[in-house]
């Protein structure tokens, strides 16, 4: 345990030496990969299946598939861009599960 503990502080230590450490732990660019949302700038790690690598993607747009806010951080769907809302029926079995889509609604938009 004490060398894996002085193995991930050697490791912290490096990635904090280097002199423009963008892109190394956090504000990670669309396209790399990533292991959770606060990682990338879009805040938006994204995955396509169980089985596939999670990259940094853009937020989904209006009228485009949404994942409600997920508890682990990586998405099936990206959240909604800022001033849009995900429309979606949230069940503990979809927070579960990764599975609560919806589609991104203007909120300043009356239904029609």
């Amino acid at each position: 345990m004490e060398k894996i503990l002085v193995l991930l502080l050697v490791t912290l230590a490096v990635a904090y030496a280097v002199p423009d450490p963008r892109g190394i732990i956090v504000n990670l660019e669309e396209g790399e990969l990533c292991l959770n949302s606060a990682q990338c700038k879009s805040k938006c790690c994204h995955r396509t299946s169980g089985l596939s690598l999670a990259r940094c993607a853009p937020k989904a747009s209006e009228n485009s598939d949404c994942s409600a806010k997920t508890l682990y951080g990586v998405y099936y769907k990206c959240p909604c861009e800022r001033g849009l809302t995900c429309e979606v029926d949230k069940s503990i079995v979809g927070s579960i599960t990764n599975t609560n889509f919806g589609t991104c609604r203007d909120k300043g938009r009356s239904k029609e």
